[in-house]
Order: C-alpha cells, then structure tokens, then sequence
C-alpha cells in the first residue's frame, strides 16, 4: 500500500492557527502520511499540484467575523478551476479552525469548509470524538474541550501569542490529522479491493 498524501491547506492571521496546523501535521505524519503545510495566501503552481496530487486536504483558518478569514475565502474562489474538472472528485477532507472566544461561531467556518469539499465532490472526516470538559469529572484538558464534531476547534486567548495555544486543542488537532491519515488508509484499501 502506498503512502498517503495529506496536504493541510490553511492560513493564519497570528500565528495560532499555524500552531493547529503543525499539530494536525503532526498527527498526521504520526500515523504515517506524507504531509504538506501550504499557506494559502502563498500558495504556488508547485503546491497547487501537490494539493491535486494530494489523498487528503485538510482545510484551516482562524474564524474572523464569524467565517473563514478573507485569504482563506480567497483560495477557495481560486479551487474553482479544480471545480470545473471536478479535480477533487473523492479525495478526503478536513477542516480546524481557531478564535479567541470559545463558541465565537467557529462552527460557521467549519461548515464553510465542508460546504467547499462538498462542492469539489469530496468525502468529510470528522473529528471523531465524544465532547470533553462536559462533566463534573471532565477538565479542560480532555481532547476536544470544545465540543465540536465537524472538525478541531481551538480556543486561543486574543492577548496572547501562538504559545497561548491550549495544549488539549493542540492534541485534539493531532488527533485529527491521525484521523484522517486512518481513513485515507482505509479508502486506499477499499480501492484497491474494487
């Protein structure tokens, strides 16, 4: 069986959400994948092609204004020229998002991101995760803190730097990139079998 590709597509505003990225690579490279980090609002024709190459693309941006940031939104005008040829078709996807209040509606930026992998005709992972620190005996360090399913959420104090970022929404993003890397696995090996 091959390596799978998995290339994490995001931006980040200041830095907090560069941190969620390397931890879903991370996780990701854990578990055995080829991992790419591509920087939307740098994006090149090079990673362009390791984007269409790619198994899985992960998609990642801080939620502004209760939505993906604006670079964020602009690469994702930009996929339509993958759209047209439906390039995408079947590939898996993913998203995390950061902000600096808990809610701050990051899910609106998470189904943003599923809409967009709808539209290319791909397959979402979820987070796979049951909500932690929803107990008398839950902290605020379980995975997934947050409660979300559609994706890694993370919460990062807005007067602090990247080093602010809380370490369970760290290994929440970990556990998403294991997860997604798991999956492709499985397609792999379902295609093979078809």
């Amino acid at each position: 069986m091959t390596t799978p590709v998995v290339s994490i597509a995001y931006h980040s505003g200041y830095g907090h959400t560069a941190v969620i990225a390397e931890a879903v690579r991370a996780g990701a490279a854990d578990a055995g994948a080829e991992v790419h980090l591509i920087k939307v609002d740098e994006i090149t024709e090079e990673q362009w092609e390791t984007l269409d190459r790619s198994d899985a693309i992960v998609f990642g941006s801080p939620t502004y204004m209760g939505t993906a940031s604006g670079a964020f939104h602009a690469f994702a005008e930009a996929t339509s020229k993958r759209w047209f040829g439906q390039d995408w078709k079947d590939k898996l996807a993913a998203g995390f998002t950061n902000s600096g209040s808990k809610s701050g509606d990051k899910l609106h930026t998470l189904q943003f991101f599923q809409t967009l992998a709808a539209q290319h005709g791909m397959h979402w992972v979820n987070l796979g995760l049951l909500p932690g620190w929803n107990s008398t005996t839950g902290s605020e360090n379980d995975l997934n803190r947050l409660g979300f399913f559609a994706g890694a959420a993370a919460q990062s104090n807005s007067d602090q730097g990247p080093e602010g970022v809380h370490k369970a929404d760290v290994a929440t993003a970990e556990h998403l990139g294991r997860r997604v890397t798991e999956t492709a696995k499985v397609f792999a090996r379902g295609r093979v079998a078809a």
